[in-house]
């Protein structure tokens, strides 16, 4: 990560041509990669106007690919899973693949409190790099990028299952196969009001088994527990 972004150094140039070649894209200016990896901890020049519109493009993109690839799915299901792969997570687990924390530009306080390693800023960076290469070469340039990022996803998507939580793929299983459905309760909770952990159990009358796990509320605690029921059916 730098500290700066005045006149590059030849350091620096090195750096941004290493990452154009992980990207698979060469770019004809590289200073407008350094604007997509610089936050908005550095000052006025940085890259929330490039986020913005990375955000619009790989939202345009990915419900392109859904479209032609599904051709069958209901409009209601593309848009379920398309936030589930543009969504913030999705895009820093592909910045983290990309190792941008190493590229990123940010400013002292981020430096210091280990911004780099924040899941959003490596999220906004992702987005402002599919804006870079958009900029710099166009849109097939960028729909290749994005396919590039995207490929491996696509390729083993399981539409019935992904962006649904685990509570609601359970209970959709449960019912596909004429079953009882799960019966959540609270096992314990402990710690101050503000400071809670709350242990929850699951039962699934199919495997005729309980299933616990430990969360800072209820709700996540249910997740967990649906979770670990649905890898012991084999459905995770």
């Amino acid at each position: 990560m730098a500290k700066s972004n005045g006149k590059l150094s030849v350091e620096r140039l090195a750096k941004l041509e290493q990452l154009s070649k992980k990207l698979g894209y060469q770019f004809n200016d590289i200073s407008i990669l350094q604007h997509a990896l610089t936050h908005r901890s550095m000052g006025a020049i940085n890259n929330e106007r490039l986020e913005f519109l990375g955000d619009s493009l790989v939202n345009f993109m990915i419900a392109d690919v859904l479209f032609h690839q599904f051709n069958r799915l209901p409009e209601g299901d593309m848009s379920r899973v398309r936030a589930h792969l543009v969504k913030g997570d999705t895009l820093a687990v592909i910045g983290r693949e990309y190792k941008l924390s190493d590229y990123l530009v940010l400013g002292p306080g981020e430096l210091k409190s280990g911004g780099f390693r924040r899941d959003s800023i490596i999220a906004d960076s992702v987005e402002a790099i599919i804006a870079s290469v958009y900029e710099d070469g166009g849109l097939d340039a960028c729909r290749q990028l994005v396919s590039r990022f995207y490929q491996k996803r696509l390729q083993v998507l399981d539409p019935k299952k992904v962006g649904k939580d685990p509570k609601t793929r359970l209970q959709e299983y449960l019912q596909s196969q004429n079953e009882d459905l799960p019966e959540y309760s609270i096992i314990s909770v402990n710690g101050a009001a503000h400071n809670q952990e709350f242990t929850v159990s699951c039962y699934v009358g199919k495997l005729n088994s309980k299933f616990e796990a430990i969360a800072t509320n209820r709700r996540k605690a249910e997740q967990k527990a649906a979770e670990i029921a649905l890898e012991a059916l084999g459905e995770l």
